[in-house]
């Protein structure tokens, strides 16, 4: 029986500190067989160099396929990388530069992915450990969400870890065909893909982790032992801070590149939600009590609430 073919889309960025150890994990995954593709997003430390020396040192069999890029910023990064791609493999996984793959990641994903229809978009996501610089085990992170993942989440919030993500053929093709091309109004690579596959397909959410997700300084997340109102705070600065990168820019974006592949219904909720943060306060809070989109959390729920009404989306 033949092994199914995955293409790793690998994005980096004066990553060499951790570079071949997250190489290394990826050519010990089991049971597929796979192609590295590896954009490097212009570092300016060695690694390249690492990389170049870890391509030939490797087996044959598997293909490192390495891009020398200018720098772009990891949404453009990933987004030229699917460009690079061939559309010949069974599944697509973005891969980040620093983590490290359990190897049975890629089995794991692809078998789930293959119990479900092949004719819709499919997206495997899961949960991560996360863990220090040097490896010791933090928090289990995102947990099972509560929620249906579907547009009216993902609209509004990202439960899909962009590192853990593998997709379908047709999932894939898809939205290499509409990839757009101002970014501006893009939050990040792995909410717009999660927004796409909600609407038109199925997420399927792991949690049972696979990845060893490394946590630095500057990328710190996941649970914690804060109080309520520390908690309250954080969050409400968190999504009132999104600066220009507004949800309601997403948003439209998506709804301009797909709108005319809606459901009169989903078309019709986008619109209103869009449309809405011009009404009157008092509409926006009418609004906003059977709002259908949502988020896991009832903390982030409420906080979305209240910057709609303060038209902050």
């Amino acid at each position: 029986m033949n092994q199914s073919k995955v293409c790793v889309m690998l994005s980096t960025y004066n990553g060499a500190k951790y570079i071949e150890e997250q190489l290394e994990s990826l050519i010990a995954q089991r049971h597929i067989e796979m192609d590295i593709y590896i954009r490097d997003d212009g570092s300016s430390d060695g690694t390249l160099l690492k990389i170049r020396k870890f391509a030939g040192s490797i087996p044959q069999e598997i293909g490192i396929h390495i891009f020398e890029g200018e720098n772009v910023g990891v949404i453009g990064s990933f987004f030229e990388l699917m460009c690079l791609t061939q559309p010949k493999y069974d599944f697509y996984a973005f891969c980040d530069q620093d983590d490290v793959w359990q190897p049975y990641k890629l089995s794991r994903a692809v078998e789930q992915l293959q119990s479900r229809s092949s004719d819709i978009p499919l997206m495997y996501c899961s949960s991560t450990q996360m863990v220090d610089q040097e490896l010791n085990h933090l928090n289990i992170w995102p947990k099972l969400p509560p929620k249906p993942l579907s547009m009216y989440n993902a609209l509004v919030e990202n439960c899909c870890v962009g590192c853990t993500m593998v997709l379908n053929p047709v999932a894939f093709e898809h939205l290499m065909a509409n990839l757009p091309s101002d970014l501006t109004s893009i939050l990040m690579h792995d909410r717009w893909i999660y927004l796409y596959v909600s609407t038109f397909g199925e997420v399927i959410f792991d949690e049972e982790p696979s990845i060893l997700y490394r946590q630095h300084q500057e990328n710190v997340m996941g649970g914690s032992n804060e109080g309520w109102s520390t908690k309250w705070k954080r969050r409400f600065d968190r999504f009132i801070n999104v600066g220009s990168l507004k949800l309601s820019e997403q948003a439209r974006l998506f709804d301009d590149i797909y709108g005319r592949y809606l459901t009169s219904t989903q078309s019709k909720d986008i619109k209103h939600f869009l449309n809405g943060l011009e009404d009157s306060f008092i509409n926006r809070i009418k609004y906003v009590l059977n709002m259908p989109f949502y988020r896991q959390a009832s903390l982030d729920n409420l906080v979305l609430k209240l910057i709609y009404v303060m038209k902050k989306v």
